[in-house]
């Protein structure tokens, strides 16, 4: 089972990044954290390295409805997403895919929520690729 859920976009770097912020507000989702790894690496260890974001989105009533089933699951949320250039110079955006995340939690009433969350970022990804 993959774990997440990836697409190449036709976007510079930081459109990409203003793309799936938005398409996750169109789905719900707020982005809680953002971590610019590149700056973060850079600044840490002096060293240098692609750009790479890590977006922490949380759709409110979901984690409600995930932190009623499972007291614990703060542990796991948000739901990272991240924009990434890579090495051939493209953009590739990736979410989390919770159901592979969570499978390892015996909790059937968490398992329908991840898996309401799983169809809600593929969504996101799949609207995604339309925009670039």
């Amino acid at each position: 089972m993959t774990y997440h859920f990836s697409k190449v976009v036709e976007l510079p770097f930081e459109d990409a990044v203003s793309a799936i912020t938005e398409a996750l507000k169109e789905h719900g989702f707020g982005v809680l954290t953002e971590i610019d790894v590149k700056a973060t690496l850079k600044k840490k260890l002096d060293v240098e390295y692609r750009p790479y974001r890590i977006l922490g989105a949380c759709n409110p009533k979901m984690a409600y409805k995930a932190l009623q089933a499972e007291d614990k699951i703060g542990t796991m949320l948000p739901c990272n997403v991240i924009v990434q250039q890579r090495e051939d110079g493209k953009v590739e955006v990736s979410a989390v895919d919770p159901v592979a995340s969570m499978q390892a939690i015996d909790n059937p009433n968490l398992a329908d929520v991840a898996r309401q969350v799983q169809g809600m970022l593929r969504q996101v990804i799949d609207d995604l690729g339309r925009r670039g």
